[in-house]
Parts: C-alpha cells; sequence; structure tokens
C-alpha cells in the first residue's frame, strides 16, 4: 500500500445499540476499525492512523495519526460508553480532513474512512454532499465510506458524496448489508483494504460486500497466503495455455479441411461443348499425362514376363472400353490356364519316370556288390558259379548251331 495518513470516522450513536451485526452494531464496527488500523500500519512501517466520532454532543477527535494500537483500543472503549445523539457526517468529515492536514509526515497522503451505521439527517441533501465532497478532492483528500445497518436510508446521498471526491479511483463505497460475515472479514477482502497495484484493483470505487471473497481474483485477500494464490494463479494459467493450444490445433485442422476441399475443387474437370472432358487447371494436366505413360511402361515391362497378367490386362482394357460381355477373353485365359497345367503335369510325370529309373540302376548296383562280397567269402562256390555259367554257355551255343542246321537243311530241301 501507498504511504497514508488515515482517519477513521466512527458513528457512536443510538442505533449502534442494535443487534443485528453480531454482537451489535458498535463492536462489529470496534472490531472492523481494529482491523484497518492494523492493515494500513502493517502495510507501511511509517503509515498513521488516527480515530475521532461523529456522534454525541459534537463530533470529536479521539486520536490524532499513530502506529500505536494501544491508544486506538482505548478511545474505542471509551466512545462505547459515550453512545448518544445522532451522527453530522458532513462536519465530521471536515473535522477529519484539518486533523490530516496538521499530520508530522506531509509526504503521507491522506485518507479518510468514514463508518456510517445510523439515518443521515434529513437536512443533508445530495448537493451538500457533493459540495464537501469537492472540497476534499480539491485538497488531495481520499474518502472510503462503509455503509452499514440503515443502508436503504442513506445509500444514495453517501454514493453522491464519494462519487464527487473520486479522483483515478482513489475512493470507495462498500455496502455492508446485515449477514453471519464479521464486518471485519468483509473489509479484508474489500478494496478498501486493497493494494492499487494489485491486479482487479480498478474499477468504479463503488461494492457491495454479502461475503468474505468479493474484489479478488480467487475469493480471498492474496496477500493472506500468497503460496495458494501463487498456486491458483499457475493453475489458471495452464488452463488458459491448455485452451490455446487446443484453438490453435481446431483452427489448423479447419483450415488444412478448408484447403483440401479448395484444391479438390479447383482440380474437378468441367465438360466443354464437344462432350469432351477438361481439366479445370490446366497447369496440372501435364504431370498426370506423365504419370499415367510411365504407368503403362511399368505395365508393359511386367507382361513381356507373364503371359497371364498381360491377358488379364487385357481383359480389364477391354471391359473398360467396351463395357460388353467378357466371356471370350475369359474362356481363352481358362484355355491358357489348362495349357499351363497340362505341361505342368507332364512335366511331373517326367519327374517321376526319371525317379523309377534311378532307383532300378540303384538296386542292381546293389545286388552287384552283394554277390561280389559273397563271391569273395566263398571262392569254391564262386568257381563252381563260373563253371556252371560256362556249361551254360556252351549249352547255348549248341542250341544255336543246332538251329542253324535245321535251317540250312530245310532251305535246302525247298529248293
Amino acid at each position: 500500500m501507498p504511504l497514508e495518513a488515515c482517519m477513521l470516522v466512527i458513528d457512536n450513536s443510538e442505533y449502534m445499540r442494535n443487534g443485528d451485526y453480531p454482537p451489535n452494531r458498535f463492536d462489529a464496527q470496534a472490531d472492523a476499525v481494529t482491523t484497518v488500523f492494523s492493515a494500513k500500519v502493517d502495510s507501511n512501517p511509517e503509515n498513521t492512523a488516527g480515530v475521532m466520532t461523529m456522534a454525541g454532543k459534537s463530533p470529536e477527535v479521539l486520536v490524532t495519526p499513530t502506529q500505536d494500537i494501544g491508544k486506538i483500543l482505548t478511545a474505542l472503549h471509551g466512545s462505547k460508553s459515550s453512545i448518544s445523539g445522532s451522527v453530522d457526517v458532513l462536519t465530521s468529515i471536515s473535522i477529519a480532513q484539518l486533523a490530516l492536514k496538521h499530520r508530522q509526515n506531509k509526504n503521507l497522503r491522506q485518507r479518510i474512512i468514514a463508518f456510517v451505521g445510523s439515518p443521515l439527517s434529513e437536512g443533508v441533501d445530495e448537493k451538500q454532499m457533493i459540495k464537501v465532497g469537492k472540497k476534499l478532492k480539491k485538497n488531495n483528500v481520499a474518502l472510503d465510506v462503509v455503509c452499514f445497518g440503515e443502508t436503504d436510508l442513506n445509500e444514495a446521498r453517501l454514493r453522491a458524496l464519494v462519487e464527487s471526491v473520486q479522483n483515478n479511483d482513489n475512493s470507495h463505497f462498500l455496502l455492508v448489508p446485515a449477514s453471519s460475515h464479521l464486518m471485519s472479514d468483509i473489509l479484508l477482502t474489500s478494496p478498501v483494504l486493497r493494494d492499487p497495484s494489485e491486479a482487479g484493483a480498478g474499477g468504479s470505487g463503488d461494492a457491495e460486500m454479502g461475503g468474505g471473497g468479493g474484489g479478488f481474483e480467487f475469493g480471498f485477500d492474496p496477500s493472506l497466503d500468497p503460496e495458494l494464490a501463487m498456486a491458483l494463479r499457475m493453475s489458471v494459467e495452464e488452463a488458459q495455455a491448455r485452451q490455446r493450444n487446443a484453438d490453435a490445433t481446431a483452427s489448423t485442422s479447419a483450415a488444412s479441411t478448408s484447403t483440401a476441399g479448395a484444391s479438390t475443387s479447383s482440380t474437378a474437370a468441367v465438360p466443354n461443348t464437344e462432350n469432351e472432358v477438361t481439366p479445370k487447371a490446366g497447369s496440372k494436366a501435364l504431370p498426370s499425362a506423365t504419370g499415367a505413360s510411365k504407368e503403362d511402361e511399368d505395365m508393359e515391362d511386367a507382361t513381356e514376363d507373364d503371359p497371364l497378367l498381360a491377358q488379364a490386362i487385357a481383359m480389364s482394357r477391354g471391359e473398360a472400353s467396351s463395357g460388353g460381355s467378357v466371356a471370350p477373353a475369359a474362356a481363352s485365359a481358362k484355355k491358357v490356364v489348362d495349357q499351363e497345367m497340362e505341361e505342368d503335369d507332364d512335366e511331373e510325370d517326367d519327374d517321376e519316370e526319371d525317379d523309377d529309373e534311378e532307383d532300378e540302376d540303384a538296386e542292381d548296383e546293389e545286388a552287384a556288390i552283394a554277390k561280389a562280397i559273397a563271391m569273395s567269402m566263398n571262392p569254391q562256390d564262386a568257381d563252381e558259379e563260373e563253371d556252371d555259367e560256362d556249361d551254360e554257355d556252351e549249352d547255348d551255343e549248341d542250341e544255336d548251331e543246332d538251329d542253324e542246321e535245321e535251317t540250312t537243311a530245310l532251305t535246302k530241301g525247298k529248293k
């Protein structure tokens, strides 16, 4: 808070005996005055605050601006025993201004905080209020008015007084209705005790406080719990950052979708007068034709190695171009497939025959080897077998000679 010298003007009229503010109006007001004094003095070691009354026989200054809270408590206790009469707001404000004018430290700014809890005199109208307010403004005196108790009767005139003093939002009007909340708690969270440099401190200067969280960003005074205020502020900033990222992502996706739609519509084909299809974007026609010719070359290379693929491509092209029946092409393709299957079967048969011949040769070789082994083990048997074979050969030769002689004799007989 800035350097200030304050005068706390309290109401000690008969209306302060009412119990609509717990425990009663005067005690609630005294508690609020103590809270304001502590807040002002603790905010800066050079700040001072004094107390004066505005009812009784006449307005009276009880304590000039000081930093001693003991003097303030003594003055409040003494004024409680002198509750009487009615308030004189205009005279009290003028006396408070004079008390601030004679402050010891002239560098301190001047501020008056008035607590009004009883009805104003009927002889006091808004014009007189505005006149006093302009005088305060001329002397650079700020004014805060805390209206409680008789709020309906006093609000309009007290609000006019504050508005006439208003200068760069240095004055505030606080309306405190009767509720279960303490007046001191409401003041702690009100613009009256808020540092003007804090965020959200600006405004019209008026406030209506029914609870303990009005006016501050998170519903409480950040100076009371700075760590909690910092955590809440960081959480809010993170949430705002996530929201900004989500909005940016959504806008990017929407832009890409619109761009894709625009490119699709720009390349759409438009029929001409000769029932031909002409690309709308002429610059994109050549790349597409080049790509088609390249695909055709690749397909031709592939069909040279695979006749079936060539047949299938021919079938598809014929169907796409003519749009008629494809039965003949299908039949020819089937015939080619059957021929290839027959060739595969013949090749398989040949392979089987070769395998059988190889098996027979292997068996003959095995028999010869077994016979040789047996002969080597029984030489006599081998010789006998050789003799038997020689006898068989001689018999065969004799039979052949006999057959030849018979053939020769028959030939001669015929001749």
